[in-house]
């Protein structure tokens, strides 16, 4: 038997393989989109599989978990460009002031449950995607309560952060599950 080199290898598959294509050179654009997809990508594969496991908690107190997290990345995607920048005026999916925790509170594992959070999370990813897309340049802006005064170009770099940093709980979920590991 050979000993892996490095504990965790890159998961196999076209998938995870095609999150390295982005530009590493060009235009801040196509880079920024890169970058995104590539941390999307990442949250597909470390959720793939799960069905009603992705509702599985991590370790109390913690209320995290895979689906959890899609149905959070599905309202930060919805908030970021659908209220912040394209000025909807919509609801979170999941959460509100009410039950601020809703997210990851309401994530269980019945199938309709599991297939409506995905949906959502997919609906959100294609809305920002078109966004962007449609967008005439980064210095689109848009008013957030928070922040003040945002572009389209600080929202894609805080997109990139807000999934790298939930794509390493999901490492850590996915492997406490089924002992899943790579990246």
């Amino acid at each position: 038997m050979k000993i892996p080199e490095r504990r965790v290898q890159l998961a196999d598959g076209a998938d995870s393989e095609r999150r390295f294509t982005g530009p590493a050179t060009g235009d801040e654009r196509g880079m920024l989109v890169a970058a995104l997809d590539a941390q999307r990508a990442t949250l597909r594969l470390k959720c793939e599989g799960l069905g009603a496991e992705s509702a599985r908690r991590s370790v109390p107190p913690s209320s995290l978990s895979p689906l959890g997290l899609v149905r959070h990345l599905a309202n930060v995607e919805r908030r970021w460009f659908r209220v912040v920048l394209a000025g909807q005026d919509v609801e979170l999916r999941f959460s509100s002031p009410r039950t601020p925790e809703g997210d990851f509170d309401g994530a269980s594992p019945a199938p309709e449950v599991v297939a409506e959070s995905w949906a959502a999370w997919h609906d959100e990813v294609a809305f920002a995607e078109a966004f962007v897309a449609a967008a005439p340049d980064l210095d689109v802006e848009g008013e957030d309560a928070w922040r003040g005064v945002v572009s389209l170009r600080w929202v894609l770099l805080h997109m990139v952060e807000e999934y790298a940093r939930h794509n390493g709980h999901a490492d850590l979920l996915r492997e406490r599950i089924d002992g899943a590991v790579g990246v």
